[in-house]
């Protein structure tokens, strides 16, 4: 009798679990691409297709959306629930069944399915700790005028702001976890007078409204764009925002991460430059969908693939490596493995590693994390409008990826991959990295100088064009790199009309602007089968 019992609770078990799997089911095409690649005003912004015109990124069908119809046509499946969509990946996270979902492959439009749970156990999970626990255990202590300083001088981000880079032009989107009071705090005021706020959404609630169930996100937001008069600076206080909400506290579940990757797809419709991202994905409230240390190769996790398309579609992605280094579990959790993400670390006010920060390397052997900022005691704006001190790899995370936006702003032609390795290379350990502090702490007047806008004299400037002045009103004037005599110069409208083309020298190096109208234009430069892009403004 006890076996009999026993054998039906074990049932039970399972039939109940059954009923709860986690699964990404992929699509074999999509509709309407060419006429959406001919005209891709139809899928994504303006601004989306100027930042891809600027960087050279194709418009490709990964960014033609998913086909409704048959996202409508799983809707309709039995026993099926669609959580999120994603186009990179031509695919739609579902809930159902192992019977259920295993259906699904019977419909011609669908080429695979895959499982949250790789091995599909089917024994129940315990919950986890909250991945916030740190961060949200930080209490308030007396703060002096200009609690930030540290942070940013650690940086040499003070050097940017100087020079007047302060992300001014430039596009954040943040996803987190909430943003609780954005629409009030004073922290945030000055940013809603000058209209910067561009956008919110949340991802699992599916409206605008990004309270969610933490106020995690509005505090590392703070440490990007918030100011308080002579008490707080955020690292790109003049920058624009997105604020998306891609966690659901109460719980912990892999449906997260594809609503992470949803939001990253909407921010490169958008025209989004630099995204934060101070989540990770290790462990799950079901233990059968964690990820292993063996997943952790930059490849394989579902936000690890969306960071690398992200990457290839030219954002920047910055990320926290997480706050496990003192656990069972102390890697680098994902998506922070991937190649594509610029990975930070946690140090303290006098830079050196607290043991909380999540270490590398990944299993290839990458280093992970990146680089190192602040994420002891690092200074935030509160929901209630005060500055606090909090402690996380979170922290970190935000105040370099608002410095990332400055330096990017000085050199918004220059590619994504170039601007991170420049940074990497500008941190103190880059010759020598450890498994706990990467590249170490960069230097943000390194990085800007390696850029090569101090001068003609600049090494950069020997192996690259250059234009002056920029805006410009009537002449603007072209430096030749080292070794290079001649030149086609082209300007295109940002729709990508070709509006002026014409043949340049070292010795007639100055082209006419006069006839254009006030505007931007993306302005070309060919040579020995080389070619390279400038955003230009024309007054």
């Amino acid at each position: 009798m006890k076996k009999l019992i026993l054998a039906f609770t074990i049932l039970c078990i399972q039939q109940s679990f059954a009923q709860s799997q986690d699964a990404w089911v992929f699509f074999t095409d999509k509709e309407n691409v060419e006429a959406s690649l001919a005209d891709p005003i139809l899928i994504m912004t303006q601004e989306a297709i100027d930042r891809k015109i600027l960087q050279g990124t194709p418009i490709d069908e990964r960014d033609v959306p998913v086909n409704e119809n048959y996202v409508t046509q799983i809707k309709n499946a039995s026993g099926i629930t669609v959580h999120s969509k994603s186009k990179w990946m031509n695919c739609v996270y579902v809930i159902g069944s192992q019977t259920n979902v295993e259906v699904l492959l019977d419909l011609p439009f669908v080429t695979n399915i895959e499982y949250a749970d790789k091995d599909l156990n089917l024994f129940p999970g315990v919950p986890i700790e909250s991945k916030f626990a740190l961060e949200e255990a930080s209490q308030r202590i007396n703060y002096n005028y200009g609690s930030a300083a540290n942070q940013i001088e650690m940086l040499s981000g003070d050097y940017l702001h100087e020079l007047d880079y302060t992300g001014e032009g430039m596009i954040v989107a943040v996803l987190d976890a909430g943003f609780p009071s954005i629409d009030t705090n004073p922290g945030f005021q000055k940013m809603r007078d000058e209209n910067r706020i561009l956008g919110t959404y949340d991802f699992e609630a599916r409206t605008e409204n990004v309270d969610g169930f933490s106020s995690h996100g509005f505090s590392t937001s703070s440490d990007i764009g918030g100011f308080l008069q002579d008490e707080f600076v955020g690292t790109a206080p003049q920058a624009s925002f997105y604020f998306f909400v891609t966690e659901y506290a109460p719980s912990e579940t892999p449906v997260e991460e594809a609503w992470w990757v949803e939001a990253l797809e909407r921010s490169d419709s958008l025209g989004v430059d630099v995204v934060n991202t101070s989540l990770g994905y290790q462990g799950y409230d079901n233990p059968n969908y964690n990820h292993s240390y063996e997943d952790l190769d930059g490849q394989t996790t579902f936000s690890a693939r969306g960071a690398n398309i992200a990457f290839d579609k030219g954002m920047i992605l910055v990320t926290s490596a997480g706050n496990g280094g003192n656990s069972s579990f102390s890697t680098v959790g994902t998506p922070g493995d991937s190649p594509g993400m610029l990975t930070i670390g946690a140090v303290d006010s006098n830079g050196n590693y607290v043991s909380f920060s999540s270490t590398g390397p990944t299993v290839d052997g990458r280093v992970k994390p990146d680089v190192m900022a602040q994420g002891a005691s690092s200074a935030v704006i509160s929901t209630g409008g005060n500055v606090d001190f909090s402690s996380g790899t979170s922290f970190s995370s935000p105040i370099m990826a608002g410095l990332v936006t400055c330096l990017w702003q000085s050199r918004p032609e220059v590619p994504n991959g170039h601007i991170m390795q420049i940074i990497r290379e500008s941190a103190h350990l880059f010759n020598n990295p450890t498994d706990q502090m990467g590249y170490g702490i960069p230097n943000f007047e390194d990085a800007y100088n390696a850029l090569g806008i101090l001068g003609n004299e600049n090494d950069f400037l020997l192996s690259n064009f250059a234009l002056y002045p920029n805006p410009v009103f009537s002449r603007i004037n072209i430096s030749f790199p080292e070794g290079v005599l001649n030149a086609t110069f082209t300007i295109y409208s940002i729709l990508g009309n070709k509006v002026l083309t014409t043949e340049i020298s070292r010795d007639m190096n100055s082209v006419n602007m006069e006839a254009l109208n006030s505007g931007m234009y993306i302005a070309s430069i060919s040579s020995n089968n080389k070619q390279i892009s400038f955003k230009i403004i024309k007054e």
